[in-house]
């Protein structure tokens, strides 16, 4: 345990010492540096070094330096801004960012960009947004779509649905679709998937006013206990024993699932690999139960010593140039209007329903993400697990000593 922490130390010194000499040495040969960090693949990563060449090109003067970080990235961030050495431009999320706008790390960005919202989707700025103020540019969008496996629905004569309306007709679509050979559908404990089934039920985590835990509300433990009984009851998705080595996404990849419950990041991947016919189709939803939608964009350090470098930056990075350069790739929801309606995210390339993630938009909402959302989070991983195995009922586990330590972190 000594050397654990002794460990950590030595690391946050390390990274200190090291960006401390990178910027006062960068400082002395240019005032005009500033460093911009983000996660990502490396067909992003290809992207995004790109655009840094454009922009110093059009702007010589001025230096990116670019700080990627593949893995850990908000633990690096933390240390970073614990360290007074935070990137001027930071690229975030909606479920990371609350904690930092509470603790006054980033530019209100509001006046910076009067005309977002003729820009950008209302429920991509909303993601970033506190007390109406803008604190992120978004890139993207994440929510959910259901891709499926079009030979398997024609192998079993059975008609693709233009829409499903509820949960009760996900499931028994899923029954047809379960067979010897495949499941109807895949089954993830991360929340980011299950939350999607309370939603749809009226349910959920958090209120939208993130005042209260409403994960113990009958509609959210009737949808914990139906997607439970998807692996436990019906076996009609896959356990875990069943799943193996692989992941889920491998599953439907090698025809073992006739359905996949993912993002779009999945469409790089599924146009590479996939031999088979495959689209997608929307969530369930009555239009009245609004989904959960994510975002990512870039934000700007309230100590960043170049703000005006820094938000003329990202002025370039969220222009339509840029981020129809992210769509092509087939990598993203453009948070831009006119990159999602644009030739690039509906390029007529599987999924040839696309317009799917757009329509979704219509009735979504940001998820209710608060400064402590990760770790309401790890909570609700470690209390969900009885019941995903089928040990316990939702209502057992969410009882009402659970929800008061949940509501505790709020």
């Amino acid at each position: 345990m000594k050397k654990n922490i002794l460990y950590i130390i030595l690391t946050i010194l390390f990274i200190s010492i090291s960006f401390s000499f990178l910027s006062s040495s960068s400082s002395k040969r240019n005032e005009n540096i500033i460093k911009f960090s983000s996660w990502g693949s490396q067909s992003e990563t290809k992207i995004l070094n790109s655009v840094i060449k454009e922009f110093e090109k059009e702007n010589p003067e001025i230096k990116i330096k670019f700080l990627h970080f593949p893995q850990n990235y908000f633990q690096k961030i933390h240390i970073l801004f614990a360290s007074d050495l935070a990137p001027d431009v930071i690229f975030i999320n909606n479920q990371n960012i609350q904690l930092y706008i509470q603790a006054g790390l980033l530019e209100n960005l509001e006046s910076e960009f009067p005309n977002a919202d003729k820009i950008f989707y209302k429920t991509a700025l909303d993601c970033f947004k506190k007390n109406n103020q803008l604190y992120a540019i978004p890139r993207d969008i994440s929510n959910l779509v259901i891709y499926y496996n079009k030979d398997i629905f024609k192998k079993l004569g059975i008609k693709i649905p233009e829409k499903i309306n509820n949960l009760d007709e996900l499931k028994t679509l899923t029954e047809k679709l379960t067979t010897k050979e495949n499941f109807g559908i895949n089954f993830e404990e991360d929340s980011l998937c299950w939350s999607y089934y309370l939603a749809a039920n009226g349910g959920g985590i958090i209120s939208d006013d993130k005042k209260s835990i409403i994960i113990g509300s009958k509609q959210s433990i009737d949808a914990l206990n139906l997607y439970s009984d998807f692996v436990n009851k019906y076996h009609i998705a896959p356990s875990k024993s069943q799943i193996g080595s692989m992941t889920t996404a491998q599953m439907f990849i090698n025809g073992k699932l006739a359905m996949y419950l993912g993002g779009r990041w999945m469409v790089p991947k599924f146009r590479e690999t996939i031999k088979f016919d495959w689209d997608v189709i929307e969530f369930p939803s009555n239009n009245e139960n609004k989904l959960y939608i994510d975002a990512s964009g870039w934000a700007v350090s309230k100590k960043s010593k170049n703000k005006e470098i820094a938000i003329k930056f990202i002025k370039y990075l969220s222009s339509k140039k840029n981020i129809d350069k992210f769509t092509e790739i087939g990598l993203i929801i453009p948070a831009r209007k006119d990159s999602a309606e644009g030739k690039y995210f509906l390029d007529n390339k599987n999924p040839k329903n696309a317009k799917a993630f757009l329509e979704m938009l219509k009735y979504s909402k940001p998820t209710p993400a608060t400064e402590n959302y990760n770790y309401i989070n790890d909570i609700l991983k470690e209390k969900t697990q009885s019941i995903f195995l089928g040990e316990k009922r939702a209502e057992k586990v969410f009882d009402y000593k659970t929800i008061n330590k949940l509501e505790s972190k709020l």
